[in-house]
């Protein structure tokens, strides 16, 4: 077991750190606020879909920037094709999907993701047609430090975010390996294209799992002997859809969107997964799982692991914290758009950055801050704001 997760962070490693590292290039070098604008019509669906699908947003990240896009003036067709495309693909998972699977394949999930998020923008604006509202422009924090700094910050803070779920993905893969034997499902029932496809999209559907993570389980399910079929669904299934974004969608947009949102997403991820095995032959994809390893990816595995113990500390620390009993006279903020453990992480450095404070206690659950210290209210919301985040009055 040791011997087969050292295998496969070996192949993730390399890939996964030069993903980070040109995710935080993109976005120290976009034009502030670049996301944001012109999203309306069948133009900002298309917009939506372009930009969405280098982001290396996870699925829970991508929720809160969805349903941020609708509320600050794009149409619900863009807004959901963004939710849609977005956490199927990435500068990372690409990278990672190329080292895993081959670039046939890689390249086909990015266009997969790309019609998808399409086909459900025009979907969704066909149902709920855009209205004249006028577009309020987000305005985010205005950039601070030097473009490399920036860079580097939101590189760590893009594996920080969804480093729980690259072990949960290096595990799984791994235990596939061990216990399920080279081409053990080959030929059975379940190994046909169309009953393998939809039995993990029944599975995929209501998963939690982001983009870069889903990998190695859909190498694994090759290995174990299903088609890439069933592999292509689990990669576009499995981060675009989850519990967590069905509510927001639900919340967010209504029944009638839901619909087409998971519609889309079933149908296309089924479509398209046959329709891979139809272009490609299986054993084109399994030759290229795990074929290499060397010098370099044995280095960068170590940097991946000191960072995962690096961010296994961070969080227990700031959990730690948040546990903590802070004095009853403390400040306390509601912080809107918290969605994981980095963004917990950000708003704990920044407000204890501010002069005159003592203490901090950061809660996902509970959505909230409270900071002890002759701090005053003001500069604490502005702190908030500079990591990205809305302060609201809490209770």
């Amino acid at each position: 077991m040791i011997q087969a997760v050292w295998s496969i962070l070996g192949e993730l490693a390399p890939w996964l750190l030069l993903g980070a590292a040109v995710s935080g290039l993109l976005h120290a070098l976009l034009p502030e606020g670049f996301v944001h604008r012109n999203l309306r019509g069948r133009a900002g669906v298309l917009k939506a879909v372009l930009l969405g699908v280098p982001l290396p947003l996870c699925s829970c990240g991508v929720i809160p920037a969805g349903v941020g896009l609708k509320r600050d003036g794009a149409s619900d067709g863009a807004a959901v094709a963004f939710l849609v495309a977005t956490p199927q693909t990435g500068v990372d998972s690409v990278l990672v999907s190329a080292s895993f699977l081959g670039w046939p394949f890689a390249l086909f999930k990015v266009a997969a993701a790309l019609l998808t998020g399409v086909v459900a923008g025009f979907t969704v604006d066909a149902l709920s047609p855009a209205t004249d509202a006028p577009v309020v422009t987000h305005r985010d924090a205005a950039p601070t430090g030097p473009a490399w700094r920036r860079a580097l910050d939101h590189a760590d803070e893009v594996v920080g975010t969804i480093w729980g779920w690259l072990v949960v993905g290096v595990l799984v893969s791994a235990a596939l390996q061990v216990f399920l034997p080279a081409d053990a499902l080959a030929g059975s029932w379940a190994a046909t294209p169309l009953v393998a496809s939809l039995l993990v999209l029944v599975g995929s559907l209501p998963l939690y799992v982001c983009a870069t993570a889903s990998v190695p389980i859909a190498a694994g399910l090759l290995h174990a002997g299903l088609p890439p079929s069933a592999a292509l669904v689990f990669l576009m299934a499995g981060p675009a859809s989850n519990v967590a974004t069905v509510g927001a969608v639900h919340r967010t947009f209504g029944g009638r969107v839901l619909a087409a949102y998971l519609g889309v997403v079933a149908v296309g991820s089924l479509g398209l997964g046959l329709a891979f095995d139809a272009i490609l032959p299986t054993a084109a994809v399994v030759a290229h799982v795990h074929e290499h390893t060397g010098p370099v990816a044995s280095v960068a595995a170590v940097v991946l692991l000191l960072l995962f113990v690096r961010y296994a500390t961070l969080d227990l620390r700031t959990w730690w914290r948040s546990r903590t009993p802070v004095a009853p006279s403390a400040l306390e903020l509601g912080v809107e758009g918290m969605t994981c453990g980095g963004c917990v992480r950000r708003v704990d450095a920044a407000v204890r950055a501010v002069d005159g404070v003592q203490d901090v206690a950061v809660s996902l659950e509970e959505a909230t801050v409270r900071v002890t210290g002759a701090a005053s209210l003001e500069t604490v919301r502005e702190a908030v704001r500079a990591a990205g985040f809305r302060p609201s009055l809490s209770g």
